[in-house]
């Protein structure tokens, strides 16, 4: 019989290893569109999943104890494997559920609150079952207390082969290439073959296992599937990298490209205008305080180049720059080719934009900082240290910009942050909101002489939109004074002080629906939805 075969019990410890961390990385991709993938995020997928493994030890070692026999661990998995098939089905769903219940029943921390609460109702019962899985495979494979020692070892380091493998397959291989839909289907399919196995060879009759096969089939057809924005009509693309969620969509005006579901915009293409109306169009005074209209080449650099809007801009309205992007996501450059008409002479180099300072020593008239992990800035771009390194990397006279991406007014904001520690490297900084969205454009430098190139550059009289925004931003932009909010490689808690800003913005939008609510009930909502 199969289950007198250690190593059977050992291949069921190596895969339900490997399942556990592959529906880690799924949760991960799939909460991702719609809460970001930051810290917190993760911390709170790591979280629950710790709490669902180590009640399933308890609960596995208690029923291995109560009754020995395979069958029921079998079963387990059968129902494991179910629910994880069903997840690209419903997963979805139950996410835009919760975030609908909670966003007007939670005041603060919607997102860490919305995360938590999809991760317990969409997660924590499959791996509970999982953790089931090594306490019964103990009470089978020990025959006795003299070699007991090695084969729970044994057991353990089947277990952990089988995570570090499931750690690195679905990022590499099954989520790049089939998306995360699949990864789910794949691994509930590793789980329900191994119980298929065990009923075969053991002759024993089981309805779960029937049941399960259905279902699982009916979940390959329904779940097979990359769409994480289901209710849109006019998407070009949608798919996944490594790094991100990626959306593009068209409207009559825009192609607009988007890593989240439910926040933001990273890339406009306006089909019709010569300026974007977003924050792109700011920056563009960046070149102007170099003196990119003085000189007969200016030397850009984008950090974070995303699909191209920017440097677009640069070569359109300042034909002698010579524009360098850094992405580190491949496949946005690529949708940036096929989308977005990025110009073919803007070289784009794959790599994290800290990184690829690090390994050139080239200057720059201009850097533009406009890198963000989801809705949030890597830590690792925000830190004092990091803008030292890009003043390194400008000349004498050179500007950096950036886009500080939510604009917080509260004390402690994270743009103050930001903004106090660019002001800790750099003698000059001013800032500028943008009107009509939450972006603040920020222009740090150590030349005396940028705002008299500047305002040289806006006092022709020459006529069109872009100048006219010139003036504007040279009339409403102001010196920023710096604070002591300094941000180190030590210690850096953006992904909290995003959270306080998203917070606040998501309070603002839906304060009227909410009171609305309050007054009128579900009913009175729907009827102003």
């Amino acid at each position: 019989m199969i289950i007198k075969n250690k190593w059977y019990l050992y291949v069921t410890e190596f895969f339900a290893g490997m399942s556990v961390m592959a529906v880690e990385l799924g949760a991960s991709r799939l909460l991702a569109p719609y809460f970001s993938s930051s810290q917190i995020v993760w911390t709170i997928i790591i979280g629950t999943i710790m709490i669902a493994m180590a009640l399933g030890n308890i609960y596995g070692g208690r029923m291995a104890d109560k009754n020995p026999s395979p069958d029921r661990l079998y079963r387990r998995m059968i129902f494991a494997a179910v629910w994880i098939a069903a997840i690209p089905v419903l997963g979805k769903y139950i996410i835009l559920g919760i975030s609908a219940l909670l966003i007007f029943s939670v005041s603060s921390n919607f997102l860490i609150w919305a995360a938590f609460a999809a991760c317990m109702i969409i997660f924590v019962f499959p791996l509970f079952l999982l953790g089931t899985v090594t306490p019964s495979l103990v009470k089978y494979t020990v025959d006795s207390l003299e070699d007991s020692g090695k084969t729970v070892g044994m057991l353990n380091a089947f277990n952990t082969i089988g995570s570090i493998i499931g750690t690195f397959v679905p990022t590499f291989v099954t989520i790049p290439a089939f998306g995360t839909s699949v990864t789910f289907l794949v691994f509930a399919g590793i789980l329900l073959l191994l119980a298929l196995i065990y009923f075969i060879s053991t002759k024993k009759r089981c309805v779960s296992l029937v049941s399960g096969i259905i279902l699982f089939v009916l979940c390959c057809f329904g779940g097979f599937s990359d769409s994480f924005a289901f209710w849109e009509t006019n998407l070009l693309y949608e798919g996944e990298s490594v790094y991100n969620y990626l959306q593009v969509k068209e409207d009559k005006e825009n192609v607009i490209l988007s890593t989240n579901v439910l926040f933001g915009v990273q890339s406009v293409l306006k089909k019709d205008a010569d300026l974007s109306g977003m924050y792109y169009d700011y920056m563009l005074a960046a070149p102007m305080l170099a003196g990119a209209e003085e000189k007969e080449k200016t030397d850009v650099l984008v950090l974070g180049n995303g699909t191209g809007t920017f440097a677009a801009q640069c070569r359109k309205f300042f034909p002698r720059s010579q524009v360098e992007g850094v992405e580190i996501d491949e496949k946005i450059t690529a949708l940036a080719k096929d989308y977005f008409q990025m110009p073919n002479d803007v070289k784009v180099t794959t790599y994290d934009g800290r990184a690829y300072l690090n390994a050139i020593d080239k200057t720059y008239d201009v850097i533009l900082v406009d890198a963000f992990q989801d809705i949030t800035i890597p830590f690792q771009m925000s830190s004092v240290e990091f803008f030292r390194l890009v003043k390194s990397h400008l000349k004498k006279d050179g500007v950096m910009a950036v886009n500080l991406n939510m604009r917080g007014e509260s004390k402690g904001s994270i743009n103050e942050y930001l903004s106090d520690t660019i002001g800790a490297v750099f003698e000059n900084v001013y800032t500028i909101d943008v009107p009509n969205y939450t972006n603040r454009a920020l222009y740090a430098f150590d030349s005396q002489e940028a705002m008299r190139r500047f305002e040289q550059g806006i006092a022709d009289e020459s006529e069109g939109e872009w100048k006219e925004l010139m003036r504007t931003i040279r009339r409403d932009m102001s010196p920023y004074e710096a604070g002591s909010h300094i941000m180190t490689d030590d210690k850096a808690p953006v992904e909290l002080l995003g959270m306080q800003v998203i917070d606040s913005l998501i309070k603002n939008e839906v304060e009227y629906y909410r009171r609305i609510y309050e007054e009128e009930g579900f009913q009175g909502l729907l009827g102003r939805l």
